[in-house]
């Protein structure tokens, strides 16, 4: 499937519109933090919220977004809930867009309209630390 936005104005974005909503979604630190904790195994609110230093209604709402996006599963587990990727495509997703921006020497971060822009001085306050997988 190409992702093309059509051939004339009328159309333009429609069919990128699905993409967009993931890579803004993906887009958000935390978010994605999650998802590469995720990556690594199943966890609960309790697990992500320590391993990230983010409050437990921030974890508990990204995750719920996750969740409805498709791309996050819960199984209960007595009375907690074990979260996972349930989608393992997200993983390669992941694993092609590191090799990119190693192939581009993380130019992409450089980008005047890739980057940060619209995050104000001092925004990266509430941006988790870096997760490795």
């Amino acid at each position: 499937m190409a992702m093309t936005a059509g051939d004339d104005d009328s159309g333009r974005g429609t069919h990128l519109s699905p993409a967009v909503a993931l890579f803004r979604g993906l887009g958000d630190p935390a978010r994605l933090a999650i998802v590469h904790e995720l990556a690594r195994g199943e966890r609960r609110i309790v697990d992500l919220t320590r391993a990230l230093g983010l409050a437990q209604s921030t974890v508990s709402a990204h995750v719920a977004c996750l969740r409805g996006c498709g791309l996050v599963d819960g199984r209960p587990v007595g009375r907690q809930m074990l979260y996972r990727l349930s989608r393992p495509e997200l993983l390669a997703v992941l694993a092609a867009a590191e090799q990119l921006l190693a192939a581009t020497g993380n130019a992409v971060a450089l980008c005047p309209a890739g980057g940060d822009r619209d995050r104000p001085a001092g925004g990266d306050r509430d941006r988790p630390a870096a997760v490795s997988r």
